[in-house]
């Protein structure tokens, strides 16, 4: 039961992580698209930077449950998958310091350089994620998963996080169509992808001693609404469009 909980915790945070997360990835990589200009790529940019960082918690929360509750599945998955892991952390990296980076300095070049961050590291986070799940759906689980099935695969999970990147900027940039619905579909599509990917591994074998769980299980629901109050808040205090005008 204990164990069972622990994967449903599991779940549920990926799942807030590639929906909400998948989002301001999605924006990062059409950035050059919603943004013909410096102007408009400054309001692209406006329209994610209040929800990264919060969205980037689902990730550190699942990342310290597997560690947690699941170390034989950590140990399977991170050696194997290591220089995806790496990639994914690069992009990590130089995207948030695009999005730091670029209101902090007057020089003219500098913005272009961090919106190139942005897009770049964005392009590389959807891409080793895109790898990771591709593999994951194929059964792959310590190794780093090749052949035209799983490239074919991580094209179309790339092609989701940009679909739910323009959905979620319909949602907030001014000039730009686009609903709730919309951004649903795509979550959903994101989620159905997870979820699959989930499926494909085996956490009653891999689960940590109950002693272990009946410790961190509750410790770790204990916080969940803390973290949804303060997702449902950002949104809330977030919920209207940039101010600016932004067209295709």
């Amino acid at each position: 039961m204990t164990e069972t909980l622990a994967a449903a915790l599991l779940g549920f945070f990926a799942l807030g992580y590639f929906m909400l997360g998948g989002a301001d990835i999605g924006v990062g990589m059409m950035l050059p698209f919603l943004g013909r200009d410096g102007d408009r790529r400054r309001l692209v940019v406006a329209a994610i930077v209040p929800f990264f960082l919060a969205n980037e918690v689902w990730l550190v929360a699942t990342a310290g449950l597997l560690i947690g509750a699941f170390p034989a599945l950590e140990a399977q998955l991170f050696p194997g998958l290591f220089p995806l892991i790496v990639a994914l952390v690069t992009g990590w990296i130089v995207r948030d310091m695009g999005l730091w980076s670029r209101e902090r300095a007057g020089a003219r070049v500098w913005p272009a350089i961090c919106d190139a961050a942005v897009t770049l590291g964005s392009w590389t986070v959807a891409g080793a994620w895109a790898w990771i799940l591709a593999g994951l759906l194929t059964g792959v689980t310590d190794d780093v998963a090749g052949g035209p099935a799983v490239a074919l695969l991580a094209a179309v999970v790339v092609a989701l996080f940009a679909l739910h990147g323009l959905s979620f900027a319909g949602l907030r940039l001014p000039g730009r169509t686009g609903g709730r619905s919309r951004f649903a579909v795509t979550a959903a599509a994101l989620a159905g992808v997870v979820l699959a990917a989930g499926a494909r591994l085996d956490f009653a074998a891999s689960a940590a001693d109950d002693a272990t769980l009946r410790l961190l299980v509750p410790a770790v629901a204990a916080m969940l609404p803390l973290l949804l109050i303060g997702q449902v808040l950002t949104w809330r205090l977030f919920r209207h469009r940039v101010a600016g005008r932004v067209s295709a």
